[in-house]
């Protein structure tokens, strides 16, 4: 009965209402803070050129981090929705399987030793400490007889992380730059400026449009391996495509915020439980509920315990964490 009604409902309402849930998540955002502001502040910061302080601490300050958050949020749930289709595991998440890790520690590096390197560079590290983070965990993953399984990558994740975590926060503190490093490894949007923005955004963005141009194919790879072959896709090659998309939403995100663990493993199993399992229709609404998600978080954190800003990566993973039990306790089908 409740799938039945799960599908009556167009896609197409449901994405509208996805899209007018995230606009609402945004105008409160905007309005509320350690300085609360009224709908016409937000209005002038954003048409005029107004030099009020108000309206200057919105344009200058909250509007460049409310716009972080959207695109973090929607590209950490995508990347964590394509690494659930593709690995079919229901624990998938970049957080949890070493790739905001590796993005940590190649930062962590790249801070020590080029320290000059400006915000398109950063993000270049970020995505190459990405890709070898994954690496790690799945050719740990697959060294043992068997195969892969959902237990085994986790495990992995959880070693490779801690891994890459304790070299990050040795070459902080060898290096004397741990302070400047923290400030990613709290997952903050603190100091989001638009020239960061400007860098890594159209990166996002790009990574977005290609997750929905190969959408198809990944709801064809997410149902079997043999289906897939059987129906004449070049799996090696869209696989190929699909880490390409993962490693650049994650490195771009983590350049720019840092770490951010449980958003890529909840929103797509929420989305699931609305959309169904076409991947056509899951990663943009995916996109939609993940940049909601991280307003909601971004306004807790600034709200909570005004005026001191809690981290919203403590936020998220609170959450998080008991939705993970959850999904492990019903063996990921809980909410699919």
């Amino acid at each position: 009965m409740e799938k039945t009604f799960r599908h009556s409902i167009p896609f197409v309402y449901k994405l509208l209402a996805g899209f007018l849930f995230f606009l609402v998540m945004f105008v409160i955002a905007m309005l509320f803070g350690a300085a609360d502001t009224t709908l016409r502040d937000v209005w002038l910061a954003v048409s005029s050129q107004a030099a009020e302080e108000k309206i200057s601490l919105i344009r200058d300050l909250r509007l460049p981090r409310e716009i972080a958050a959207i695109f973090v949020g929607a590209a950490l749930a995508i990347a964590g929705a394509i690494m659930q289709g593709m690995t079919r595991n229901p624990l998938a998440d970049p957080g949890l399987l070493g790739l905001t890790a590796g993005a940590h520690a190649a930062l962590a590096i790249s801070m020590t030793f080029v320290p000059s390197a400006s915000s398109f560079g950063l993000m270049l590290a970020c995505m190459v400490g990405a890709a070898a983070g994954a690496l790690l965990v799945f050719g740990i993953s697959a060294g043992k007889k068997g195969g892969f399984s959902s237990l085994r990558i986790v495990l992995a994740g959880v070693a490779v992380s801690s891994l890459l975590y304790a070299i990050a926060e040795g070459v902080g503190l060898a290096f004397k730059i741990s302070k400047d490093v923290s400030m990613w490894t709290a997952g903050g949007l603190i100091g989001t400026s638009w020239s960061q923005l400007q860098v890594i955004v159209p990166c996002i963005t790009l990574g977005i449009l290609l997750s929905l141009l190969l959408s198809k194919q990944l709801t064809i790879l997410s149902l079997s391996e043999e289906v897939a072959v059987g129906l004449g896709q070049k799996t090696t090659r869209i696989k190929i495509l699909l880490f390409f998309v993962i490693i650049m939403l994650t490195g771009a995100s983590v350049a720019l915020i840092g770490n951010m663990t449980f958003i890529g493993l909840m929103v797509p199993h929420i989305v699931r439980t609305l959309v169904g399992t076409d991947y056509r229709s899951i990663l943009p609404m995916s996109a939609l509920v993940g940049a909601s998600f991280m307003l909601i978080a971004d306004t807790l954190g600034r709200t909570v315990n005004a005026p001191y800003e809690t981290p919203v990566a403590a936020i998220i993973a609170v959450m998080g964490l008991p939705f993970f039990l959850f999904v492990v306790r019903k063996g990921g089908s809980a909410l699919s």
